[in-house]
């Protein structure tokens, strides 16, 4: 953790991915962010693999450095509960269609009416100017809706998704830029704000960057899709005992990697110098890597390869991630003690800052641990968190026998 926001407290209503990665950005930023669920939990606690129920590994990558209240927020005890968090933070994020939210009191108009200041962020599947606005949304049919899994089609064109949550997870940044954009502008104006970061919308800019191309000018003046990226040789090429990715990007790399492969005179044929021109045949000199590459084996290419500063990488299946000699030297995979679910290997943030002590991170909570004391820094006595729980407004997180910790042992 980074105590860059130590000061900075996040209402964080987010459940599965999406909003859950982008308050963790928030918290390893070392803002306090209280993470509010039902008393039955956020259903991604139960994605498996576990050690104990609640406690999914997946669960506890995108829940660090929080805290946990459960409360049901849908009884009139719930909502006083909301009223009182909303008082007391500079930030709510939720990531609800907008008539979810408000059957909820979570509307922006009713934090607001509480909290002026507060830096409201939300986001919804789709924007809510639009005609998709109430649609559910999620990982699949979004990367379907923006292109993604069109533009990610295998040999025969048919297309395929992703095989990671991209859509849930370009949102959670774009949520996460939202929330430090609107801090930042209460500081300046010392105002609140509201912004809205569409999944839709998010992955849509995210993939139209570069691949708005020709359709970028009025009249246009070609077509979609930026050429080199859409290459059906722009892949990870086959050596004789694996696959590489090889990459020569400019002149300097062409011209040094046709001398290695003994075909300089294609680079004068090919016109490569120029990089206009040099983008008019890059599906040309793809097929050149793919043809030769299987002539060396995938060490002897990254030898040469790097001697010539030319870029290249080994195909890496997942495990040999954990082995990398680069990840493990910047300890991208600490290990720890959680309390509960015993030793455990996280990922990172990938930050670092200078000038700055780090700070541990707090493992991911389980469902309801800080209820109680969260409860009582909104001045909740005993007697009212106690009626609280046995009502089954609040689950409480309390200790078992042995020393394991389970939610909701005192639930009346």
């Amino acid at each position: 953790m980074q105590p860059l926001l130590r000061s900075v407290r996040v209402l964080d209503l987010t459940t599965i991915v999406l909003g859950p990665y982008a308050t963790r950005f928030l918290g390893d930023l070392g803002a306090e962010v209280i993470k509010v669920e039902a008393p039955d939990g956020d259903l991604f606690r139960m994605v498996e693999p576990s050690r104990s129920p609640g406690m999914g590994a997946a669960f506890m990558a995108a829940n660090r450095n929080k805290r946990s209240l459960a409360v049901d927020l849908r009884c009139p005890e719930g909502q006083e509960i909301l009223k009182r968090l909303i008082a007391s933070v500079d930030v709510v994020v939720h990531n609800m269609r907008p008539k979810a939210a408000a059957r909820l009191g979570l509307s922006y108009d009713a934090v607001r009416a509480i909290n002026p200041g507060a830096v409201y962020c939300f986001a919804p599947g789709y924007g809510t100017d639009g005609p998709y606005a109430d649609a559910p949304a999620y990982d699949d049919p979004i990367q379907a809706a923006a292109g993604a899994a069109a533009i990610n089609a295998d040999d025969r064109g048919e297309p395929r998704f992703f095989p990671t949550i991209i859509g849930d997870k370009v949102a959670g940044m774009h949520l996460a830029i939202a929330a430090l954009s609107g801090l930042a502008s209460r500081e300046a104006t010392g105002q609140g704000c509201c912004i809205e970061t569409p999944m839709f919308e998010s992955l849509v800019s995210l993939l139209l960057l570069e691949h708005l191309q020709g359709e970028s000018f009025e009249p246009p003046m070609g077509p979609m899709g930026y050429a080199r990226l859409t290459s059906r040789y722009r892949k990870p090429f086959r050596t004789s005992d694996g696959h590489i990715s090889i990459l020569p990007y400019n002149a300097a790399h062409w011209r040094s990697f046709l001398d290695l492969v003994g075909m300089t005179e294609r680079g004068d044929h090919l016109n490569i110098d120029d990089p206009t021109e040099r983008s008019l045949v890059i599906d040309q000199l793809y097929q050149l890597i793919d043809e030769v590459a299987p002539r060396r084996t995938t060490d002897a290419w990254l030898a040469d390869l790097r001697a010539r500063d030319i870029p290249c990488a080994p195909v890496n299946e997942l495990a040999d991630l954990l082995r990398d000699p680069h990840l493990r030297a910047v300890a991208m995979f600490p290990a720890y003690d959680h309390p509960t679910e015993g030793r455990m290997r996280a990922v990172r943030s990938p930050l670092r800052v200078v000038g700055i002590d780090d700070l541990p991170d707090a493992p991911a909570p389980r469902l309801g641990e800080d209820t109680g004391a969260i409860l009582a820094e909104l001045r909740y006595d005993a007697a009212e968190i106690s009626a609280l729980s046995a009502l089954g407004t609040v689950r409480l997180a309390v200790a078992r026998p042995g020393g394991v910790a389970e939610a909701g042992d005192d639930r009346g």
